[in-house]
């Protein structure tokens, strides 16, 4: 008996350190498991990359490879590649496995084959991740048998070439990894192209197709058709198209990818800042892309507030939550003449699907031309120069962008019975869920007999497991060995350490030392018994049952940002509910305000970590969660003085997927920083957050606080009044309005480019109008794409 328990701990042990380490090649005979994603993974000698199952929805997973960054968190890796972005496996049961055949495949639950490389050898060959990130399947003499860098799917690394038999695929969006409707590839004309392919129709934008390939500079009496990047950042295509990043000369960490929106662009990586930035970009009109905004619509693009989608007039969108599906109308047309009428719009161009085209042609013969064709839906009317007109009839309303140069005008066939002269506008936020994967596992047909025997073999494993529990819990007991059941760690339930109340009682010596309290309660300072600062919450309300807490407490837990404040632990034990957070060296942001620690550099950059947790927050599908409470005393702040938000979570959750429930008919935030919603007894959305958050965005600019009246402008001006926005409106309208509301604190020393930009932006966030305010997404590239462009910066 002593010898088994000492051959079991010892093959217990040996199970647990061999499966914590990370691979640098997978050989003949071995797997990767998908339910040991975290550990099985092969990283390249390098340590850049990392190829393994990554999370791409709710129990589904692909195969991928990835920047191996040990900051982020799963959901967060950048992936340059994936093996089966169409048909994501099951999180339980599926492996990717090299055959002792030297055929990779990987199967999901059921034993069901999704993907396969195809290959075969006697041989004994490797799969290796090697430092340029592409995965290859090799053999002893260095023979490549199989490699990622032939089948990339909307990514090329430096080095990749696409040529004429592969082509860069974007992501259906930014959360939805499948495959989505924008191509990069080589046409029959040797030329480099970018393709949209949607459900019902496909077409070409870029080099803009009205060009001949001369005319757009490129050369195509070359069938090489190959493409490449290297590290430096040069970019060459055999048909003429090369081009320079902006950051061209130094070997960094790039990547060319075929995004979601259909632009391709070149991200570079400042490895000093862990950050990626764009570098170069093929489109620079972001609605130049076809369909981007689905049928029956325009694009319009402001440089503010990011790209908008609006239905024609007569048209109402399909889905809220995807533009690509476009608008329907809100009509039944006739083919009668007399009842039709048409609808100008100016400075509106449709482009393609022209059943009819005439050049030198009226108003009228263009109408008389639109009515004669019963699948007409309307007509372009294009001025061409010395006073020739263009006709172009369309059979559909496709490619639609609102263009201030086009001269010319789209004419609307609409029935003469209604009266259609608005818009349905609304932001597009270019949001596509991730994908949610169920399936059922595959069981093959049996007989009889072989079902008996599964009954026995059932029976006796279950006696073996009682058997194993029995042995388990002896040692257990008579051992205590297990140090995280002495610590109170209760992982299978929420992965957070579980402390007792006498705990967190001693480690802020009796509730001593408080740092800060609010709606849900207060918040102490204090050491645990491994000399960890921590932060900790003491909710007012404890009325929640342990279960109820547990399960809410456990969703906090899978939401994963860098901006975010991290939970370490929590105590529910009697009438007590804590939580136990990291604990932040520089206070909060209102903290630093009032005490002027802040220049305009560390201003800039907490108003851009805040607003990408609140994109993340707002936008992120398997959780939806409002904030309800941005403020300055919410907004923490690290060694380094990046922010981390914090108060989010329990009372947002509770009831997350009913917006009409009463929780929300409450009015919640503080006064000075919330939204008309709350007292106009409007819908509440993720705009209220948005709201809120350009209010902190003044009183960082200003160093005036919302919610003070009393005092005095700077310049000896009259006293404020304590209406914020209003006081920054008036002051927009004078010349140098910037130097009339900077905080005086740093008013000879900043960069006016960006902190006009913040003021910019801060106001548009606060329009009383919720539909007008930008989303939290458009906020970051307003930021981001300011911040990383050299081009305007200003030396303060």
């Amino acid at each position: 008996m002593a010898f088994s328990i000492s051959l079991f701990l010892l093959v217990l042990l040996f199970s647990f350190q061999s499966s914590s380490s990370s691979l640098l090649s997978l050989n003949k005979g071995s797997s990767l498991s998908v339910e040991k994603h975290a550990e099985d993974v092969i990283v390249s000698p390098n340590q850049m990359f990392c190829a393994g199952f990554f999370q791409v929805g709710e129990n589904a997973f692909s195969f991928a490879i990835w920047f191996n960054d040990p900051h982020t968190h799963n959901n967060n890796h950048t992936v340059v590649w994936m093996a089966n972005r169409e048909t994501p496996v099951n999180g339980r049961l599926s492996k990717l496995s090299l055959l002792n055949s030297g055929n990779m495949v990987l199967v999901g639950a059921g034993q069901i084959t999704t993907w396969s490389s195809n290959t075969a050898s006697d041989a004994p060959v490797k799969l290796h991740l090697q430092d340029d990130g592409n995965l290859v399947l090799l053999d002893l003499q260095g023979t490549i048998l199989w490699q990622s860098f032939d089948t990339p799917t909307d990514t090329l690394l430096p080095g990749q070439l696409l040529t004429r038999y592969t082509q860069l695929v974007s992501s259906r969006s930014q959360t939805n990894h499948s495959p989505g409707f924008y191509k990069m590839l080589f046409d029959d004309d040797n030329v480099l192209r970018l393709i949209y392919d949607g459900p019902d129709v496909s077409s070409t934008y870029w080099p803009p197709p009205w060009l001949l390939s001369w005319q757009a500079g490129r050369f195509n009496y070359n069938s090489s058709r190959v493409a490449v990047l290297n590290s430096i950042g040069n970019f060459t295509s055999s048909d003429n198209y090369d081009f320079s990043t902006d950051d061209h000369g130094t070997v960094m960490p790039r990547r060319l990818k075929l995004d979601s929106d259909g632009n391709a662009r070149v991200y570079s990586r400042n490895e000093a800042l862990k950050k990626w930035y764009v570098s170069w970009q093929f489109i620079f009109d972001a609605c130049t892309s076809h369909g981007i905004c689905g049928a029956n619509s325009t694009c319009s693009y402001d440089p503010k507030r990011g790209r908008r989608c609006s239905c024609l007039p007569g048209y109402r969108v399909k889905n809220h939550s995807d533009w690509s599906y476009g608008c329907e109308p809100m009509f039944d047309l006739t083919c009668s003449r007399n009842e039709s009428i048409f609808l100008e719009i100016q400075g509106v161009e449709l482009y393609g699907y022209d059943h009819n085209f005439v050049q030198n042609s009226t108003y009228i013969n263009c109408v008389n031309l639109c009515l004669q064709d019963c699948n007409c839906k309307g007509f372009q009317y294009r001025y061409d120069g010395n006073q020739i007109f263009s006709c172009f009839t369309k059979s559909q309303l496709l490619n639609g962008r609102r263009s201030p140069s086009f001269n010319g005008a789209i004419y609307l066939r609409l029935p003469i019975t209604n009266n259609f002269s608005k818009e349905e506008s609304v932001s597009a936020d270019d949001h596509v869920c991730s994908v949610k994967l169920h399936k059922d596992y595959v069981r093959k047909p049996e007989n009889r007999l072989v079902r008996f025997f599964l009954w026995l073999a059932t029976a006796v494993g279950a006696l073996e497991v009682i058997f194993f529990f029995l042995i388990w819990g002896f040692l257990i007991w008579n051992l205590k060995t297990s140090s995280a059941d002495q610590q109170g760690y209760h992982l299978a339930a929420v992965g957070f350490r579980k402390y007792s109340y006498l705990e967190l009682k001693k480690a802020t010596k009796g509730f001593s030392q408080e740092i800060g309290r609010g709606a849900g309660g207060i918040v102490y300072k204090g050491i645990l018994s491994d000399q960890r600062h921590v932060a900790i919450k003491r909710l007012y309300d404890a009325k929640q049952g342990e279960g109820e807490f547990l399960a809410e407490v456990s969703i906090i837990g899978r939401l994963n940002h860098m901006n975010l404040i991290e939970m370490w632990g929590y105590c529910a034990e009697g009438k007590h509910r804590l939580l136990v957070y990291e604990y932040m060296e520089n206070g909060s942001l209102a903290q630093n305000l009032s005490s002027n620690t802040l220049d305009w550099s560390k201003r800039y950059s907490i108003a851009l970590g805040t607003a990408r947790v609140l994109a993340y927050l707002h936008e992120e599908c398997l959780e939806w969660i409002l904030h309800c409470d941005i403020k300055p005393q919410n907004i923490l702040l690290d060694a380094s003085y990046q922010p981390k938000v914090a108060d989010f979570g329990l009372s947002k959750l509770l009831n997350r997927n009913n917006l009409n429930n009463s929780s929300f008919s409450m009015i919640r935030g503080t006064r000075g920083y919330m939204a008309p919603e709350w007292v106009l007894n409007l819908a509440i959305t993720s705009k209220v957050d948005v709201y809120s958050y350009g209010i902190v965005l003044l009183e960082m600019i200003t160093g005036k606080s919302p919610t003070t009246t009393g005092v005095q402008n700077i310049d000896g001006e009259e006293p404020y009044n304590g209406r914020l926005v209003t006081w920054v409106r008036e002051k927009r309208s004078a010349t140098s309005w910037l130097e009339h509301i900077i905080d005086p604190a740093i008013k000879t020393n900043y960069d006016e480019c960006k902190m006009n930009l913040l003021a910019t932006v801060a106001l548009d966030c606060v329009e009383e109008d919720k539909d007008v305010r930008p989303t939290m997404s458009h906020v970051v590239e307003m930021l981001q794409s300011h911040e990383s462009d050299p081009r305007n910066i200003i030396n303060a």
